[in-house]
């Protein structure tokens, strides 16, 4: 019989069952559904090949213990020349990369296509974790489905469409005990840690303004609405499944790929999109909870349906015993702080993160960029924080290590569904076009009550999360 890491997880499994009334042995010798021993390979899939997802994919393969054995999406093939991703993606290029990786190797290797995810999971026993990077109106719905069939996860960012969704995917990740990790993979550079360290090491002092901007723009810029209906749907894709949870509605280049973002009932517009990253070292620092109040201002025009070409969003944290009350702001589509007079002369980029605290400024570039401290006194005059929170191995690396028995992600879903959350009530507070009151225990907006279907979603029939 051929031996393959779920034979050997199976044999394993049954002969520690066998010698339990002669010496209890440990985990990592007992094996089972959801724990990977050291020595074997990861038996993965990847939901979702578009530019974002085939990104994921090259880097799993990175690694010599990850082994893709599945790919599901429902298109076949579609052209990503018009967006920074640019090449192909779908489910026939990512299966080619696999073979073609794996083939190496091992001759011959093929790996498995499926249209739908679902199927996927009932045939492919073998599978020890998937990772998810479909739009954000399936993140919940893939990362819950997996998580119960004993799976473990990453989900590229943000972890949820909605506040509800988010708490769900929490709640059954500590139920299953799965290893999970968000897709924001700043979090895992030296840069954010460095931040993180100085901010709690107090070299700027209290802080009380924060700022994250990010100079993206809607992908429709001509649209006023959700595009009108008769689209033709592309050879091979599934559009139908495509759509998931949402109520049906007619096919649209706008859409697909990669501009549903621009699209209440599909993604979350740039604050979703970024706020995962850009908003990650405040949250890491200060260990940010629910803001008690957002307001919003878009930029540009939006609706129900689209969102607006940018937004300014203030976030207001109560004060606790660890500090002072805090604000941050929020700001796409071309909006910039000014810049303080501690600067000088450095020109604030594009996209960046900005902490202004007692005696000077801390700034870093977006997703995870290393800490400037301004003024340039107080960057001569300070020493590094000694290093009190444990370097990364890489973003999938430590996810992969979690799979085997090591230490959880340190964006496992616990933390990145708490960062998601703050995100998302930016996008109630944008939608609405109201200011926020915010009661986290009750997941409630006080005196909006049409800001419930945003915090809980709605769900077509088939396709209800159960929780």
């Amino acid at each position: 019989m051929k031996i393959t890491p779920s034979t050997r997880r199976h044999f394993l499994k049954t002969a520690a069952t066998a010698v339990t009334a002669f010496q209890i042995l440990p985990r990592h010798v007992l094996g089972g559904p959801r724990f990977v021993p050291p020595s074997e390979k990861v038996n993965l899939a990847v939901v979702g090949v578009g530019g974002r997802g085939t990104q994921n994919l090259k880097a799993l393969l990175s690694l010599a213990d990850a082994q893709v054995s599945a790919i599901a999406d429902p298109a076949e093939t579609f052209g990503l020349e018009n967006y920074y991703y640019k090449g192909v993606g779908g489910r026939l290029p990512a299966l080619k990369i696999v073979d073609d990786h794996h083939g190496k190797t091992t001759p011959g290797y093929r790996c498995k296509g499926y249209e739908d995810f679902r199927e996927m999971l009932d045939k492919e026993k073998g599978l020890d974790a998937i990772l998810c990077a479909t739009p954000d109106h399936l993140h919940a719905y893939v990362a819950l489905r997996a998580m119960r069939a004993g799976k473990h996860v990453y989900c590229e960012k943000p972890l949820t469409h909605n506040i509800h969704e988010a708490r769900a995917v929490a709640r059954v990740a500590q139920e299953t005990g799965v290893a999970t990790q968000l897709g924001n993979q700043g979090h895992s550079t030296v840069g954010i840690r460095e931040t993180v360290e100085h901010l709690r090491a107090g070299t700027i002092g209290a802080v009380r303004e924060i700022y994250s901007w990010v100079g993206t723009k809607r992908w429709n810029p001509t649209l006023l609405t959700k595009p009108p209906a008769g689209g033709v749907v592309p050879a091979g894709m599934n559009w139908d499944l495509w759509i998931g949870p949402r109520e049906h509605r007619d096919f649209h280049a706008a859409y697909h790929p990669v501009a549903w973002r621009d699209f209440w009932a599909f993604g979350t517009s740039s604050m979703g999109d970024f706020a995962c990253h850009d908003m990650d070292a405040a949250t890491w620092a200060y260990d940010l909870s629910a803001p008690t109040r957002i307001e919003a201002h878009a930029i540009g025009t939006g609706d129900a349906e689209i969102a607006p070409h940018g937004s300014v969003i203030y976030f207001d944290f109560p004060a606790t015993d660890g500090g002072p009350a805090r604000r941050l702001t929020w700001m796409d589509g071309g909006a910039m702080p000014a810049a303080p007079e501690a600067l000088g002369k450095f020109n604030l980029p594009n996209r960046g993160t900005m902490f202004i605290g007692e005696k000077g400024v801390i700034q870093c570039d977006g997703a995870g960029g290393a800490p400037r401290i301004f003024p340039e006194s107080l960057r001569a005059s300070v020493t590094k924080p000694a290093p009190t929170l444990a370097r990364s191995k890489g973003h999938h690396r430590d996810w992969l290590d979690a799979i085997k028995g090591g230490t959880p992600a340190s964006s496992n879903f616990a933390y990145g569904a708490r960062l998601t959350e703050i995100g998302l009530l930016g996008v109630v507070a944008l939608r609405l076009g109201k200011p926020v009151e915010w009661d986290a225990a009750t997941m409630t907006v006080k005196g909006q009550p049409k800001a419930e279907e945003m915090i809980k979603g709605t769900y077509r029939a088939g396709w209800e999360l159960g929780v």
